[in-house]
């Protein structure tokens, strides 16, 4: 504690250059702890929300590299000599983690919660998706690749002891916690702003449905997110183009010339767009495709608060996130230790700390308002869940593909246009605001806060 009794928090973050959902999660901390340290590898002055701006941010060398806002992401090789930042003079560590934050290293018998987006995919499972391996330059050029990434998991494996309680934003990080740590982890949500994403305002009384009754609602489909290979917007415009349909792409990346290049007319690409153009597009778009695998998935549920159905690839967050058209796959919550998952064998307690040894300590997580947490609310559930006292009808808020290849996405949309009248825009609305921005600092906040009141922890040895 400082003079005046407040709590030390060190917060680490792997970079700052933009305001994505990394940093929609950071923001809350650094409200609610405004003196706090925010170590980085990189900050982009003036690239992030005034409350983040306002801490006091520590970053690396790296940041003093010229224009090295630029190509940062190609300086993966040398990310690990600088980020085992070592925290002095804090009650309590937290890093929000997709690359190296979770290595800072906390004083003795300090915690170190790791809010983890995923293990570093540019390493485990996403490798071939980020490093292409075509020709023979290809072939011996990912061989010294494949060696860096080698020491790379190596060292992320190592660097996972630093961490006395894992976070994962969905069941899907929280199972590769598991595989590539070894650790147990617990889950709450990311926000999504549902204040800000909401249907038209002038649509007033009930919503209407998606089967041309809607005045509000165009005939165009629409994608929404950077524009990197592994997402596989390729599949989205090339199902679109094969089906005469229009589709609109909001947003920018290392795939946008690609993917222009071989889009029919049908194909709008408006580049990067404000929040503001982006709500006004999922207000009026027929659906939104999102055909990649996510770790969570932001847009999804930001469609969904603006009762837009959603298309995707029934894998990773979206499944969490999305109820689909049919029982093919039944989304669960964080905690929802019934969904039939071999993870159920694990108990999880304050997130992953294995030394915790009895259930006093146990912190299940789930949506805010579980009575059995003691909130006072009534308990959410899965969106139209009538037996959990919800009012919503047990409609679905989406269309699932499991293949991701062309014909699995144009039988999607043909699926999802045949099936119009089944998408009630009020149903996909119930299901985003279970995840709503309260939500996620009421748990997250308890969560940290009993973190801060157990007995001491001890770190991971320092590797």
């Amino acid at each position: 504690m400082d003079a005046g009794g407040r709590e030390r928090v060190a917060l680490v973050h792997d970079w700052l250059t933009g305001m994505r959902g990394g940093e929609k999660c950071l923001e809350p901390l650094c409200r609610r702890w405004p003196d706090a340290r925010l170590f980085t590898l990189l900050h982009t002055r003036g690239s992030v929300s005034p409350t983040i701006e306002r801490v006091r941010v520590r970053a690396s060398r790296l940041n003093g590299l010229p224009w090295v806002e630029r190509y940062y992401r190609y300086l993966l090789p040398l990310m690990p000599f600088e980020a085992g930042w070592r925290v002095t003079g804090a009650d309590l560590v937290v890093s929000l983690s997709h690359a190296v934050a979770k290595s800072a290293c906390p004083p003795k018998g300090v915690p170190h919660v790791c809010y983890c987006f995923t293990p570093m995919r540019y390493a485990w499972h996403m490798k071939d998706a980020y490093f292409h391996k075509t020709g023979l330059f290809g072939r011996l050029k990912a061989g010294v690749v494949d060696a860096i990434l080698a020491r790379i998991r190596e060292w992320d494996r190592r660097t996972a002891d630093r961490v006395t309680h894992f976070v994962a934003i969905s069941n899907t990080v929280r199972d590769r916690i598991r595989d590539c740590y070894g650790r147990d982890a617990d889950v709450i949500y990311p926000p999504v702003d549902t204040d800000f994403y909401t249907p038209a305002p002038e649509s007033g009384g009930p919503l209407g449905r998606f089967d041309g009754t809607d005045p509000h609602r165009e005939d165009f489909y629409l994608v929404v997110s950077a524009l990197a290979p592994y997402k596989r917007f390729d599949l989205a415009i090339d199902a679109c183009t094969k089906l005469g349909k229009k589709l609109v792409v909001i947003g920018s990346g290392q795939h946008a010339a690609k993917l222009r290049a071989h889009a029919g007319p049908n194909v709008s690409f408006l580049g990067w767009q404000s929040d503001v153009v982006i709500r006004d597009h999922l207000r009026r778009a027929k659906a939104l495709l999102f055909p990649g695998e996510e770790d969570f998935g932001i847009v999804p549920l930001e469609a969904q608060a603006c009762g837009c159905p959603v298309i995707g690839f029934a894998r990773g967050g979206l499944t969490e996130t999305v109820r689909p058209l049919g029982a093919a796959v039944k989304p669960g919550f964080a905690g929802d230790r019934s969904r039939g998952t071999e993870a159920a064998a694990v108990k999880p307690g304050l997130a992953g700390d294995r030394s915790r040894g009895t259930e006093a300590a146990a912190v299940k997580p789930g949506l805010a308002g579980d009575r059995s947490r003691g909130t006072g609310e009534v308990a959410p559930g899965v969106a139209g869940d009538r037996s959990r006292g919800t009012e919503a009808a047990a409609e679905p808020t989406g269309v699932f593909f499991t293949e991701q290849t062309l014909d699995a996405v144009c039988e999607a949309i043909e699926r999802f246009e045949r099936s119009a009248d089944r998408f009630d825009p009020r149903a996909a609305r119930h299901q985003a605001v279970l995840f709503r921005k309260e939500r996620f600092e009421r748990e997250l906040f308890g969560y940290l806060d009993r973190v801060l009141g157990a007995a001491p922890s001890e770190a991971r040895k320092v590797a």
